[in-house]
């Protein structure tokens, strides 16, 4: 080899970089892009259940409509009864708060106006409209509607749990009861439209409640 040969300049095999080297340098692409695919699937469920004017939502109508394959949903979700769940809750839990301010008045006020608010978004309103009114002869879709109000029950019972145990609630005040009139005002109105559903009310609504279950 001729001394005066041009050095060549030296070039980092990635193979002899340490794992931790060669972990720090790849860009996650592959969980960004479960994470896009799993929002995509979930927008897309919302929206065909809130289109579907009684057609039956599919799992190949979800993958198509998300532009995914259909294992893909299956990777995620059983059915298309778990992913219609997922997408209706998921919907819930973003636009609803469940507060823990320390003080149940502010925590039941923002519950309620958030949850009258959220159902009245165009896709969110088509969407629980739909459910209803198909879980009348779909007994898969009857099933979900009861899983879906269940968690939703659960939400607020926890926050109204948790006034009770600072003694903002008397011991003895019934908590499911609270629950079923929040929701009665909820769903009466939402269904039949006769009254608002608007902050107004919201804030009357929590305020009787309070009033009438408050601790001596």
């Amino acid at each position: 080899m001729r001394a005066d040969r041009a050095q060549q300049p030296e070039h980092t095999d990635q193979t002899d970089q340490t794992p931790e080297q060669t972990a720090s340098t790849r860009p996650h692409t592959g969980r960004r892009r479960n994470e896009a695919a799993h929002r995509a699937i979930l927008d897309a469920a919302l929206h065909l259940l809130a289109d579907s004017d009684g057609t039956p939502v599919t799992i190949d109508a979800i993958a198509r409509t998300a532009g995914v394959g259909k294992q893909t949903v299956y990777r995620w979700w059983p059915s298309k009864g778990a992913v219609l769940l997922d997408a209706l809750t998921d919907r819930a839990d973003q636009d609803v708060r469940g507060p823990d301010t320390g003080t149940l008045r502010t925590d039941l006020h923002a519950f309620v106006a958030t949850t009258f608010d959220a159902a009245q978004r165009s896709t969110t309103a088509s969407a629980l409209r739909t459910l209803v009114r198909e879980a009348a002869r779909d007994p898969h879709l009857a099933e979900l509607m009861q899983t879906f109000t269940a968690t939703r029950r659960t939400a607020l019972r926890e926050l109204l749990s948790r006034g009770r145990e600072r003694g903002e609630l008397a011991d003895d005040a019934d908590l499911e009861l609270i629950v079923d009139q929040v929701y009665g005002v909820f769903w009466y109105r939402f269904l039949l439209g006769h009254a608002p559903l608007d902050p107004t009310t919201a804030e009357h609504l929590a305020d009787s409640l309070l009033t009438g279950n408050a601790a001596d």
